[in-house]
């Protein structure tokens, strides 16, 4: 018997995963269009009886979430707005 018979054979090293990638949205100016679309929508959201506390930090959230791309509803859905 030889050595190489009776020693087991090295176990490969473990090879590490890349980090996932995490996928980042272009961030840009609001279009004339999307801000009128923003303003007519918070109009509507005053009508529905939001206060002026409510109604800054929903609109800080739909603007952020514009600037990434998203359009009035998809944003106000994401918020899950009322």
């Amino acid at each position: 018997m030889s050595d190489t018979e009776t020693t087991p054979a090295p176990e490969p090293e473990p090879v590490a995963e890349p980090a996932p990638v995490k996928k980042t949205r272009v961030k840009r100016p609001m279009s004339d269009k999307e801000k009128k679309d923003l303003t007519k929508h918070m109009e509507k959201m005053k009508k529905g009886g939001m206060d002026a506390k409510e109604m800054k930090s929903h609109r800080m959230k739909m603007m952020a979430r514009m600037r990434n791309g998203m359009t009035v509803g998809k944003a106000h859905k994401d918020i899950g707005g009322k």
